[in-house]
């Protein structure tokens, strides 16, 4: 799909949104392409990082509700099942991803565009973005996981500010909330992230694999339940060959070579 671009440099895999003229918003097609990639990825020993980003002045205007179905021919159920097979398993899609996925958000990220930058595990983000919790706007409940990231990331005042109010915040304002990691110069965002990527792909992707999934669920587990998950991923991690070659070089007072496996 020419509107979902999709390149490999080295080990890093660039995905970008390219449908400036809507701001990026993604059709139902579109979000599957998405999620397709992310997948294949995730899968592709050859990938060791993933950037998300968009071309023009936005990052993703959310979700493209043109053309919708008309309310009248909606069943019970019907909404339920868009968000589940749709918002839903795009943003499940970037945070199942086995490899680090960085957000570059270029311009406005504005209701499920904001989510998915969020759901990244980092997020880089130009001057000029904005993030909007545009669904107050139009009487919608958020959703694409919003309401599940925003409070873990802001606490749950500060979460129902921004959805309450669905008021612009600028990247200076998102990352001194802490929503994303750190504001560039426009020009910079490209090379920023990819320099990024670039130093996350040729580390342990394994280690990596097995870390954000125990951050991802820590929040939603207890003590126990997270030693003991942590304890049985440093069990498979030890089987890795990174692994190995890390405590090696350790020992010998070298710099690693990790191959990603």
């Amino acid at each position: 799909m020419d509107t979902v671009r999709y390149l490999t440099e080295g080990r890093v895999a660039h995905l970008t949104l390219d449908r400036p003229d809507a701001l990026n918003a993604l059709t139902p097609g579109q979000r599957d392409h998405v999620v397709r990639l992310l997948d294949e990825a995730s899968a592709d020993p050859g990938i060791g990082a993933v950037v998300l980003t968009g071309t023009g002045r936005g990052f993703c205007a959310g979700a493209d509700l043109r053309g919708g179905a008309a309310t009248a021919d909606r069943l019970p159920g019907d909404v339920a099942r868009t968000v589940r097979l749709g918002a839903q398993r795009l943003i499940a899609a970037v945070m199942d991803c086995e490899k680090p996925v960085i957000a570059a958000v270029n311009g406005t990220a504005a209701g499920l565009g904001a989510h998915l930058a969020l759901a990244c595990d980092l997020v880089l983000a130009a001057e000029s973005a904005r993030f909007i919790e545009v669904f107050v706007r139009r009487a919608l409940v958020p959703d694409g996981g919003g309401a599940y990231l925003l409070p873990r990331l802001i606490g749950p005042h500060r979460a129902k500010e921004l959805m309450f109010f669905g008021d612009a915040l600028s990247a200076a304002d998102a990352e001194r909330l802490g929503l994303v990691n750190r504001v560039v110069p426009d020009e910079e965002l490209a090379g920023t992230a990819h320099d990024w990527a670039a130093r996350l792909a040729s580390g342990p992707t394994r280690t990596l694999a097995l870390t954000k999934h125990l951050v991802n669920t820590s929040l939603d587990a207890d003590r126990t339940s997270s030693f003991a998950a942590e304890s049985t991923a440093q069990e498979i991690n030890m089987t890795t060959h990174d692994a190995q070659e890390g405590l090696r070089a350790f020992v010998e007072r070298r710099s690693p070579e990790f191959h990603g496996r």
